[in-house]
């Protein structure tokens, strides 16, 4: 089966968040499977810096926006059993950020629309064109429009995945054929309004074979106001075309075996190493080395839907346990006021670093023993799964990915590989954080047992990939 996938991000060539290492990981996991896959992205100003010399130059062309002529460019460069194809324009794409700019907009719907006429120049006409998020919204969007006037778009079937349906591409009325190049029908039909806006995730929702989101527990929130964002409606019209399927992890870049970032390595039947880390880690916060103190980590964003307003309330609670807490993000100016306080109140027990290091990351994921998620809402989390694959026992609340990955811990038979709590509520977070710290201090080999079974926890893409083909195979026959 030929597979196009269409991505704003990916690893190794850039990234802001999540979506990257999905687009990173995916493709290629569907290619060990037996697919063809390429993937189609921007060539923005840090690709090219990093990666032109590699780049082979295809074609250029002119793309159709609306009543613009616009140059397109096309790249390829094959790597890991996948064709990766950059679109250039440097007047969209040639900026320090992937994101953010007054004319996003213009810029994603000149993608969109370089994608869908670029189709039928590729050297394999695909079966499936796989979007994500609103930034390739417009992908499924164009086929099906092209598909009324030419015979070739008929035969495509699209995907759309929602990784954060926060974010949805809405843009006033008057974008729709402006801007996006599209018949009022579009618009007067419902496909795309929303609260009198163009809304360009709901439209590709609309149009698309099949949607998924990034977890069965997510798949099924998007239903439900609390998570959809007022999206709810559309996803239950559409919930036989909805599937949850769990993203992966890469679990060689993941590894404890061997990651360069750490001093000592260690696996689940030798995890002296670990110990080391956890030394190492101490110093180099200014934690006080201590063996018999349990580390509690966050790595994160500091913005509240991450549940940070738990963890201010409950703080105090927490460290009347003998127990570090040891923290790694940027974000909100309010958490991190709290968060530089509670390192001046609690010297050698909290340890803050404002910012973001991924060599710092990985040496917390490896060094700490509890990993601290208590969001309001995770499509999928991959945080969590870095931990356990670290040894480090996930502390999380029940939503989204975070639900489907961790499983409580039972004392009774010694199931789990964590500990969870399902209302957002400080004094239900802070109850399972003294669980947990309780198990460390009172029954060791019960915890590392926990740790053990964490780190032995299947979270490769080959499993997603799987879910994935079974999906494409659905829509195309």
């Amino acid at each position: 089966m030929n597979i196009l996938y269409v991505t704003s991000e990916a690893v190794p060539f850039c990234k802001t968040g999540g979506l990257a290492d999905v687009a990173g990981s995916l493709p290629q996991a569907l290619s060990k499977g037996g697919d063809h896959v390429s993937v189609i992205l921007p060539l923005y100003q840090s690709v090219s810096e990093k990666w032109m010399e590699a780049l082979h130059f295809e074609k250029w062309r002119y793309v159709r926006l609306s009543w613009r002529s616009v140059y397109c460019g096309l790249f390829s460069l094959e790597r890991e059993g996948v064709t990766w194809y950059f679109i250039d324009n440097e007047h969209y794409f040639k900026r320090p950020e992937l994101y953010g700019y007054y004319d996003d907009g213009e810029r994603f719907a000149f993608f969109s629309r370089a994608v869908a006429e670029l189709l039928p120049e590729l050297p394999e006409k695909p079966d499936v064109v796989h979007c994500n998020d609103w930034q390739s919204a417009l992908v499924p969007i164009y086929i099906r429009d092209e598909s009324v006037r030419e015979e070739f778009y008929k035969g495509i079937h699209t995907v759309i995945t929602v990784h954060n349906v926060e974010y949805q591409g809405r843009y006033g009325r008057d974008t729709l054929e402006d801007l996006f190049g599209l018949a009022p029908g579009w618009y007067d039909g419902g496909t795309l309004a929303f609260d009198g806006d163009v809304n360009l995730l709901k439209g590709a929702i609309m149009t698309a074979d099949a949607v998924t989101a990034v977890s069965p527990t997510y798949a099924r929130e998007l239903q439900y106001a609390y998570f959809a964002h007022g999206l709810e409606n559309v996803m239950s019209m559409n919930a036989g075309k909805l599937h949850g399927v769990l993203n992966g992890l890469d679990m060689e870049r993941y590894n404890p075996r061997k990651d360069a970032n750490l001093t000592a390595h260690f696996s689940p039947g030798r995890l002296s190493g670990k110990a080391r880390n956890k030394e190492l880690l101490q110093q180099t916060m200014g934690l006080e080395v201590r063996a018999d103190t349990p580390v509690i980590a966050m790595v994160t964003r500091l913005v509240s839907h991450k549940g940070l307003d738990l963890v201010c309330e409950a703080l105090e609670r927490v460290m009347e346990k003998d127990v570090q807490l040891a923290v790694l993000g940027k974000g909100d100016a309010n958490y991190e006021a709290f968060f530089r306080n509670a390192a001046e109140r609690y010297p050698g027990r909290i340890a803050v670093h404002l910012g973001y290091s991924e060599s710092l990351a990985m040496q917390i994921y490896a060094g700490a023993d509890l990993f601290l998620m208590p969001s309001r809402s995770e499509p999928c989390g991959l945080s969590q799964m870095i931990a356990m694959r670290y040894g480090t026992v996930p502390i999380v609340r029940e939503t989204g990915g975070l639900k489907d990955t961790v499983h409580p811990y039972e004392a009774w038979n010694g199931a789990g590989n964590g500990f969870t709590f399902a209302n957002y509520n400080a004094d239900d977070m802070a109850h399972v954080i003294c669980e947990a710290v309780d198990l460390y201090h009172d029954n060791r080999a019960a915890f590392k047992a926990l740790q053990k079974r964490g780190m032995n926890e299947d979270f490769s893409w080959t499993r997603s990939a799987v879910a994935y083909h079974d999906i494409y195979e659905s829509i195309c026959n």
